[in-house]
């Protein structure tokens, strides 16, 4: 298990605690600096090389400059078995001073950038992962002019599984493979306009799922909870959401979206980017979003039959037997929000709809009989005018409980993975926290599941009102 404080590691916090020395020990009383030096030094040394071995972050190289220049400084003292005659003061504490920078830089961005560290589902199953790739034979892709050309997602799914070994190898956060991880890091990058040094740490996260674990015993059926990304988000964005809810007995099915993902890797060996962009144009921006939004809740619609293949066992895959696609909910985030409300306008084979964060899309929205759960962000006075009226007016069409619940401390990715590997700033993760945000929106979207599609007894209100401010609609 790797043990971890404000996103450093044992071995990384030994490297600081080393560095921090060797950069004061100038200023230490005169029997203290040489022994402190010289443990300093050692311990920079040894740790250095164990993290060499193990994968050195680009941040700690900062930590370890800072460290190996004051050590540089102090070797012609070390040598001496006589005390040296020392720098004045006043040109050592400049020095000194840049060295103590350097590393607290280090150290600062490895906390604002950490590896992230999956929360361990509570729920009563192991998680299990998969990923298939789909392709409609009755859709043609209209992002290419090639008239064979097939509509084609790739899904990742979560579910129950039997407990494994406890040294079983865990998924990567990012991809089926490190490779593949690097590259959608990289992809995400380069769409949020990002350096990509940004993104390092993501790719080489494991998760708390397993790959092609074994299903869970027993003969349940488990309800399924189809997710859409947000606008160039990929199918992993909520992957601490989607393990936390595969531990409670749910499948959750996230999608890519081919030329809307930031980066979607086919079994043929192809990598798609993205083709979406904005003109700056609010209007033909509107239209555009439009389209997107159409096109990913037909994927949705798509995938829930295919799901609904699966399990009659016409497409071969672990899950055979176990899904219950009568009790299925379309969700996403943003776009994905969006999309998964149009998606259940257009088909009624949905029972529950989940909204993180999204602005409705659809340009002609038109009554639905599924209830909703829209998550929203703390919004600011004068922010999105015309974002919570417009949501309203579409929750309002649903014939059935609409629940509207604002988080305090939220911003827009709150509700996704980036809390975990983000800097913590107010407008871009929200103000609660590493863990919070994942942890809420767990919590709130399972207590809408569970009273939905489990039928369980009693109103969600009371539970969803303790993350915020609802409106029931």
């Amino acid at each position: 298990m790797n043990v971890t404080v404000f996103g450093l590691s044992l071995a990384e916090l030994l490297v600081l605690a080393a560095a921090v020395v060797l950069a004061l020990a100038r200023w230490l009383p005169p029997g203290a600096r040489r022994p402190s030096t010289l443990a300093g030094g050692a311990v920079l040394a040894v740790t250095g090389i164990v993290l060499a071995v193990l994968g050195i972050r680009w941040q700690l190289l900062l930590v370890l400059a800072g460290g190996g220049i004051a050590l540089v400084f102090a070797v012609p003292s070390l040598l001496r078995w006589r005390p040296a005659r020392r720098a004045p003061w006043w040109l050592a504490l400049p020095g000194s001073a840049a060295c103590l920078a350097l590393i607290l830089a280090g150290a600062a961005a490895a906390w604002a950038l950490p590896l992230p560290v999956f929360p361990e589902p509570s729920g009563a199953y192991a998680v299990g992962t998969t990923v298939v790739q789909w392709s409609d034979p009755d859709r043609p892709e209209i992002a290419t002019p090639r008239a064979d050309d097939v509509r084609t997602v790739v899904v990742q799914l979560w579910y129950p599984a039997q407990s494994g070994p406890p040294a079983a190898q865990r998924a990567w956060y990012l991809g089926r493979t490190a490779q593949e991880a690097q590259l959608v890091a990289r992809g995400e990058a380069d769409y949020l306009g990002l350096p990509r040094f940004v993104l390092d740490e993501p790719p080489r996260a494991r998760t708390r799922s397993v790959p092609d674990a074994p299903v869970a015993g027993g003969g349940d059926r488990f309800p399924l909870v189809l997710f859409s990304p947000g606008l160039g988000g990929v199918r992993t964005q909520n992957t601490a959401w989607a393990e936390e809810l595969a531990s409670r007995g749910y499948v959750v099915a996230a999608l890519d979206h081919p030329y809307d993902s930031a980066v979607v890797t086919l079994t043929d060996g192809r990598t798609i980017r993205t083709q979406v962009a904005a003109t700056g144009d609010q209007a033909e921006d509107n239209r555009r979003a439009a389209g997107w939004t159409a096109v990913r809740a037909a994927d949705l619609s798509f995938v829930l039959t295919r799901l609904g293949r699966l399990d009659r066992g016409e497409i071969p895959g672990p899950l055979t037997g176990r899904l219950d696609t009568r009790r299925a909910a379309a969700t996403g985030h943003s776009l994905g929000g969006a999309a998964a409300l149009q998606a259940a306008r257009q088909d009624p084979r949905f029972a529950a709809v989940i909204d993180l964060d999204g602005f409705p899309r659809d340009p002609a929205p038109r009554p639905f009989h599924q209830p909703v759960l829209a998550l929203t962000h703390d919004v600011e006075p004068g922010e999105e005018p015309d974002y919570i009226p417009r949501l309203t007016q579409v929750l309002q069409f649903s014939t059935a409980t609409g629940y509207r619940l604002t988080v305090p401390g939220t911003a827009h990715l709150t509700f996704t993975d980036a809390p975990l590997f983000l800097p913590p700033l107010p407008a871009l993760t929200g103000s609660l926290g590493r863990s919070a945000g994942p942890h809420i929106t767990a919590e709130a979207t399972a207590a809408f599941l569970d009273a939905t599609l489990r039928g369980k007894p009693g109103d969600p209100t009371a539970a969803l009102s303790r993350y915020g401010h609802l409106t029931v609609l």
